[in-house]
């Protein structure tokens, strides 16, 4: 009986250790399963990481490599970079008492620069915001108290007041109103006359209005040029011009009674000798010169003090080759010596008496050059193409001048008009070295 129970026993433990041995063996097994199948996880996770953090380094530095560089532009006669916006510049304006030029760009602001800094390290500005929307054109009022802006997603013209501080800077004031939205196409350019009696704004279509300075409308011009590519009211205040897809370019009176009332808008006369439509044109400081710059590959200067309400056309002084392209922009300087033309990213500057090209100016900004102005002293040229604004001295304008007055000096009688005309060629000719002595930025 024992040995049986013994035997039992025996064989009960032995079929327990054969149990737990395979129990062992199996989870051997499985762990080494488990075991592999993570170290195949962590493989493919690892294979999958590699490949995604690599390229998420290309792309990273790819950003970086596409990321535009800042455009550096040096020459000579760079009088200042001004850096102050961060989009791109899309309008210039020289305030007419020669104390501030305006710009405005894509990032909502407004910029008021003192142009007595151009020549300075520093170049600071007073910024005014565009709310909910950015100014395309900005145009000063004629007593430099006041801007006019073009707004890009209002479609409408908007005032603001400049007030003077205490500690002589200013802060900006937008009208309570915007002027009524009345074109149905975009607009290329606006203005307000230097007697401040109206504001124009024409649109690419073929239309021109003619605004009151509180927003009511007075005419609508009809240009008959299948499309505008710039318009513009002359320095005197007295015309309204446009240019457009005809080889011509055509002038307005704006007529006011002698109570100030409006009267007509009456046309004048027309520029007329180009074979190709014209890019843009602009005014000597006296309305008594026009320049034109056309699809033709030239530009003309015209006399433009005539009778014409006696029937006398401007008659063409001359005709000079130039590179231009749609978006040229021109403008002459306002003591009528100097003609200046951009062409894409480059200017040229002509002689406008012999239209001799004084100076080219290359690769000045990244982009097409956007807008060209002198100021009201012939003193600088100032252009803008991305966030910069370059200015530059006039150097062939101080070179035309003194050849003039050279000219001058030979046929003088009198010796009072010889000395004078001396000391004048000797100021001069020390703006000019003043001006080629300047450090370049």
């Amino acid at each position: 009986m024992e040995v049986a129970a013994l035997v039992a026993l025996t064989l009960l433990l032995g079929a327990l250790v054969i149990l737990v041995a395979f129990a062992v063996g199996r989870r051997k097994e499985e762990i080494k399963e488990e075991t592999e199948q993570a170290a195949e996880s962590s493989a493919e996770a690892s294979a999958a990481k590699g490949p995604t953090s690599k390229k998420q380094k290309q792309d990273k530095q790819r950003s970086r490599k596409d990321k535009p560089a800042q455009h550096n532009f040096s020459h000579p006669l760079l009088a200042a970079s001004l850096k102050g916006h961060s989009g791109n510049v899309t309008c210039l304006d020289f305030s007419s008492n020669g104390k501030y030029l305006a710009s405005c760009a894509d990032d909502r602001t407004i910029r008021i620069w003192s142009t007595k800094d151009f020549l300075e390290r520093e170049h600071k500005c007073l910024r005014a915001n565009v709310e909910l929307d950015h100014a395309m054109l900005v145009r000063f009022s004629p007593d430099s108290r006041a801007f006019i802006t073009w707004l890009a997603n209002g479609d409408a013209i908007r005032i603001f007041k400049m007030i003077k501080k205490d500690d002589g800077t200013f802060s900006f004031k937008a009208a309570s109103e915007d002027f009524p939205q009345k074109h149905k196409a975009p607009i290329v350019n606006i203005g307000i006359a230097e007697t401040g009696k109206f504001i124009m704004s024409a649109s690419t279509d073929t239309t021109i209005l003619i605004w009151d300075l509180k927003g009511e409308l007075l005419a609508s011009i009809n240009t008959n040029q299948m499309t505008n590519s710039y318009a513009a009211v002359s320095p005197c205040g007295r015309f309204v011009a446009s240019c457009g897809f005809t080889p011509d370019v055509k002038v307005w009176e704006v007529c006011f009674g002698k109570g100030g009332e409006f009267r007509e808008v009456a046309r004048a006369f027309d520029l007329k000798g180009h074979s190709a439509g014209v890019h843009a044109f602009d005014f000597s400081n006296d309305s008594h010169r026009m320049v034109t710059v056309s699809k033709d590959g030239t530009w003309k200067l015209w006399n433009t003090d005539v009778e014409y309400k006696k029937q006398q056309d401007p008659y063409l002084l001359r005709t000079v080759p130039c590179s231009s392209s749609d978006g040229s922009r021109v403008a002459l300087s306002p003591d009528g010596r100097v003609v200046a033309i951009s062409d894409g990213c480059n200017v040229a500057m002509f002689d406008s008496t012999t239209g001799k090209l004084e100076e080219e100016l290359r690769g000045v900004h990244s982009q097409g050059i956007t807008d060209l102005r002198f100021d009201i002293n012939s003193r600088f040229l100032a252009c803008s193409g991305d966030k910069a604004i370059r200015v530059f001295h006039n150097a062939p304008g101080y070179r035309v001048a003194i050849r003039d007055m050279q000219d001058m000096l030979k046929k003088a009688q009198n010796e009072a008009m010889k000395q004078r005309l001396q000391q004048q060629i000797r100021e001069a000719q020390s703006a000019l070295d003043a001006a080629l002595a300047a450090p370049v930025e």
